[in-house]
């Protein structure tokens, strides 16, 4: 570990050196790319710093607890060294856990996929439920939500909506959402007040760059046609929805939101590039269609990641058999204690298998 922290401060003052170039200072993009990077390991560097000094502080306590001979200033000599070993300890942890590799697609925005599932009408109404939670999550987070398509059920639900949250770091937080989500309420439309059970399934995708995903133009098929959704007489009069379908997959994306014909291409675009880097991903670690039900599974109602009972107003996330009395502050968007929880136990595993994995090299 040492050896890295060291690694990772001289190139965080090689940067200094670099941005301060003037053939750097003259080049845009070369210099966001060097901010960026100084960026990424600031908070390493600083830290790593503050160990450095705490460890000098620690030394010299030690030699004074060693050469006094006054019995008070060994005394208090002796609590400071316990506090700095404390101190010392707590920033090595968390040193090791800021090197362990992260996913590389945490500082990406997302492109999100809810899909009402078993239930009917009460499932759209619930995938409805689930936009609004993370349109106001976002909110919270200063973050930027974009719709991109719809599918309406007629009642007020979506049998799919696909929308984009834009803020730094929104992947790293909103990627853990990904399943299938179920609800237990008695629905508007029941009569006798009996509990019904439905379900919707989330897909949350990392927004790709156009060098990240190579697409051949001969592979689309582009169509138009005019948009169905709000915006006027502009938008009934004009052909300005995009439905683009890539040939080698299959794959159709259609956006309507914008009020420009290129506007909508764009987005579709954006979509189409995160389901195949998506896929591309899925396909490393197995058969596509296993990796797909894996995220997502079918929507029955047997599978789920996350419950949200409302005659007890409560939320159970299963992955954690953690609940909250708080379905209704998490429906408007405080998702905080589920998603800090994941996180730390993501960060448990990384961190384990990073000392398997160290373990493995020292063996070898």
């Amino acid at each position: 570990m040492e050896d890295s922290l060291a690694l990772i401060e001289a190139r965080y003052e090689q940067l200094n050196l670099l941005m301060a170039d003037p053939a750097v200072a003259t080049d845009p993009d070369k210099l966001r790319q060097y901010a960026q990077e100084q960026a990424d390991i600031s908070e390493i560097v600083d830290k790593y710093r503050t160990l450095k000094k705490v460890r000098v502080e620690l030394e010299a306590t030690r030699e004074m607890l060693r050469e006094s001979e006054d019995e008070e200033l060994r005394e208090m000599a002796a609590e400071e060294a316990a506090s700095l070993e404390q101190r010392q300890a707590a920033l090595e942890d968390e040193l090791r856990l800021m090197l362990v590799p992260k996913d590389p697609n945490d500082s990406k925005n997302v492109i999100i996929e809810i899909r009402a599932g078993a239930g009917g009408d009460e499932a759209g109404l619930f995938a409805a439920d689930l936009y609004r939670m993370y349109a106001r999550y976002a909110e919270n987070h200063g973050w930027k939500t974009e719709v991109i398509s719809t599918n309406e059920t007629g009642v007020g639900g979506f049998k799919e909506i696909i929308f984009q949250i834009s803020g730094r770091g929104a992947y790293s937080r909103l990627k853990f959402e990904s399943g299938v989500h179920r609800v237990q309420r008695v629905p508007i439309t029941e009569s006798s007040g009996r509990i019904h059970t439905s379900t919707a399934t989330v897909a949350v995708l990392p927004e790709v760059d156009e060098v990240e995903v190579d697409i051949n133009p001969d592979d689309l098929r582009v169509d138009v046609y005019r948009s169905s959704g709000p915006g006027g007489q502009h938008m009934q009069k004009n052909s300005t929805a995009i439905r683009i379908t890539h040939l080698p997959t299959g794959i159709v994306v259609s956006c309507e939101s914008e009020r420009s014909q290129l506007q909508n291409r764009i987005r579709a675009m954006a979509v189409l590039r995160a389901r195949l880097y998506a896929m591309e991903e899925e396909k490393r670690q197995a058969d596509l269609e296993e990796a797909r039900r894996s995220q997502v599974g079918t929507g029955e109602r047997s599978e789920k990641i996350r419950t949200y009972n409302f005659p007890q107003s409560r939320v159970t996330d299963h992955r954690l058999n953690m609940s909250s009395y708080r379905l209704e502050q998490v429906l408007l968007g405080d998702l905080d204690e589920f998603i800090d929880a994941l996180i730390e136990r993501e960060q448990a595993e990384r961190l384990q298998a990073a000392g398997l994995a160290q373990t493995a090299r020292s063996a070898a």
